[in-house]
């Protein structure tokens, strides 16, 4: 390609956890290899993209929260694009291509980029490349490895139409051939069963089946083992990825930065736990506690419905683990240096900024790196240069490998394997610690609804939350708890501690939401599905409602229903008390428990097992609210399975009372949506 002028494109990210832009950073670097220049921004920087004034074609990497919104550094965007007095032609000199990401066990699948995809099509933005649609629940990568192949076809096309020049067409040709220009994917795939399973990702290396190690002795795979075909087969592998960082470890103690310094753009608050309730009893399936917060000194300001986030660290013990697999136990407390290689090839190469100057390993380990995360296909391809047994190279090549697909999903992503879990896999792997630092994110702070009124609990924030089990599983041998519960149920046991009089304390910032509340009308009849630690806001929504009542005696507030479930009526019915003293003093006045597991005495054999159960008893009640009455609906609790469930369910009823199609009720759910009167909460 020598002499060829390299072509430029924008490429923009919006990520919440960070995997639209590790897969933008890799668009990138596949640029430089095609002939492409990608300009790199995430759509958080305004300041530095201006789609009023881009002239070259705009790829966009977006991912979609759990209750179906764009991820928040993309809001401003998102509200900016969506500014009603845009004229139609606004943008009519854009051609652009979206990668959507999203999770189809929930109920809105890849919404964040179909919004925004929806409203550059009405701004008169035309697509040179088809959208596609990435779903985690199989596997990303198989959608976004072929999407990426297409598109380098779709560039070249799209740049030979902007020419008259036959030369430069020409040109264009020769830098991938006349085949590949011409041949650009068309309606690729938003799901898995119409995509191609045959293409190859473009930046490859293809293994020879004879280097293959034969481990078909072994009739059962797992993690460490596979049998034939794979075990025999040539493998197409990725390219190994660029290392641009530089660790040094000092020989002088690191210091101790103070968590709250990881979210520089937050008002952080050191808050301590007043109190710690178990609320399921002994043998419940699940354990649920509430913790109340002390924040009287604090000037956060919440309002029922809001929710915040616990900056949290990693359990001590798997830290411990990791820091004597990277061999680094006598350096745990020494000082970090971190620097950008010089000369590395990796664009936008630069130090994370969540990771603190001088800070010790083990600090950098506890609070900024997300040790949990699966890696992705990326860092298995790197673990590979760092193994020294041939048949643990050989496994995790086939496990980064395009014909190693099934396996991963099976043996990494479902299990949620962990980097600790792979080095105790394959022990002859001990790859540098900047290889951590290069591949694993940013260990987030945890989102919590708040469960509690100030106007019934001044200068108190509760919160409740189920402790996460997980069970052993693969070549994991021991349980383990969830990163933030498992670390909040320990502060707990301080809490309630009699032999440790210290007050635990925890870190928080606000995460206000912008919809999810009460309506300012307090006439407005709402409805509440809330099954399990799901009822948390709406107790929050009652308290202040209660509160609301007796301030205001001649007031008129309107119906308020709550639709609860849980599996036992004696071991995991939170709030029983609570919820009943709203009935008898009028605050809720209809309260619907579902008991999954078990019917209580004295009812008939076939009471309601699931909150969409009632929601079918009382469909008339509830679609009159809806569509007469000017209600709001909220729905709060778990995405992949109970909310999609309700979201069908209304659908179904809202057809049938209203004598409408499907189409037609979904059509009155999107506008309930739009209107801010069908409002979500939602978690995986």
């Amino acid at each position: 390609m020598c002499g060829v002028r390299k072509k430029r494109f924008l490429l923009l990210y919006g990520t919440q956890k960070g995997q639209a832009q590790a897969i933008a950073e890799e668009i990138g670097q596949q640029a430089d290899r095609h002939g492409f220049i990608a300009e790199i921004f995430s759509l958080q920087d305004l300041d530095k993209f201006c789609l009023e004034e881009e002239k070259d074609p705009v790829v966009i990497v977006i991912s979609t929260t759990g209750s179906g919104e764009p991820p928040e550094p993309a809001a401003k965007f998102v509200r900016g694009i969506q500014y009603k007095e845009l004229p139609a032609d606004h943008l009519a000199h854009l051609r652009y291509g979206i990668l959507a990401l999203g999770d189809s066990e929930f109920t809105f699948f890849c919404n964040g980029g179909k919004i925004v995809d929806r409203r550059l099509q009405e701004l008169g933005a035309k697509h040179f490349y088809d959208t596609g649609c990435a779903d985690d629940s199989i596997g990303l990568e198989l959608v976004v490895d072929p999407w990426i192949e297409g598109l380098w076809a779709a560039l070249n096309k799209e740049f030979m139409k902007r020419t008259d020049d036959p030369e430069k067409t020409e040109e264009m040709k020769s830098m991938v051939g006349d085949q590949n220009v011409q041949n650009v994917p068309e309606n690729l795939d938003l799901r898995m069963k119409e995509i191609n399973l045959n293409a190859s990702p473009t930046p490859s290396t293809t293994l020879p089946k004879d280097e293959a190690s034969d481990t078909s002795t072994e009739a059962v795979p797992s993690l460490v083992r596979s049998v034939p075909p794979l075990c025999q087969c040539s493998l197409t592998v990725p390219s190994l990825p660029v290392p641009y960082l530089d660790l040094q470890i000092l020989d002088c103690l690191g210091k101790e930065a103070d968590p709250s310094s990881l979210y520089p753009g937050e008002t952080v608050f050191r808050v301590p736990i007043t109190q710690a309730k178990r609320l399921t009893a002994e043998g419940a399936v699940k354990t649920a506690l509430m913790l109340e917060l002390d924040i009287a000194h604090t000037d956060m300001d919440f309002q029922p419905g809001d929710a915040f986030c616990v900056i949290c660290p990693n359990p001590p013990e798997e830290v411990s683990d990791l820091i004597n697999k990277l061999g680094l136990t006598e350096n745990r407390k020494c000082q970090i240096c971190l620097a950008v290689k010089s000369g590395t090839k990796k664009r936008g190469a630069s130090i994370p900024d969540y990771i603190p100057e001088k800070c010790s390993v083990e600090f950098m380990l506890t609070w900024c790196l997300e040790i949990r995360a699966t890696p992705k296909k990326a860092m298995i391809r790197a673990l590979v240069e760092h193994t020294s047994d041939a048949g643990e190279r050989r496994r995790l090549q086939e496990l980064c490998s395009k014909q190693g697909g099934s396996d991963y999903n099976h043996f990494v992503r479902d299990l949620s394997v962990g980097i600790l879990d792979l080095l105790n896999a394959f022990p002859s792997c001990r790859p540098p610690i900047e290889l951590l630092i290069e591949h694993l994110p940013k260990l987030q702070a945890r989102p919590y609804s708040a469960a509690s009124s100030t106007l019934c609990h001044p200068g108190k924030l509760h919160f409740v939350f189920n402790i996460v089990e997980f069970a052993p599983c693969g070549e994991r041998s021991v349980p383990r708890r969830g990163v933030c519960t498992g670390w909040l149920a320990k502060l707990s046991t301080m809490q309630n501690s009699s032999e440790d009089p210290a007050t635990p304390q925890i870190c928080i910032f606000s995460r206000p939401s912008s919809s999810f509340h009460l309506p300012s009308d307090t006439s407005v009849p709402i409805v509440m599905v809330g099954p399990g630690t799901g009822v948390a806001p709406f107790i929050g929504f009652l308290q202040h409602r209660e509160k609301l009542r007796q301030q205001n005696g001649d007031g008129r507030f309107g119906e308020s229903w709550l639709f609860f479930g849980c599996r036992s009526h004696e071991k995991d019915y939170l709030f029983r008390e609570e919820l009943s003293g709203f009935v008898e003093n009028a605050t809720l006045t209809h309260l619907k428990v579902s008991f999954s597991r078990e019917a209580p005495s004295g009812t008939e054999e076939n009471h309601p097992k699931y909150v969409q159960d009632y929601l079918k008893i009382y469909a008339k009640e509830i679609v009159k609210l809806l569509t007469e009455l000017n209600g709001s609906l909220y729905v709060c609790g778990d995405a992949k399975n109970m909310a999609r469930d309700v979201n069908d369910t209304l659908m179904n009823i809202i057809s049938a009372e209203l004598c409408v199609d499907k189409l037609e009720a979904m059509k009155t759910l999107a506008s309930l949506r739009d209107q801010k009167r069908y409002l979500q909460d939602v978690w995986c």
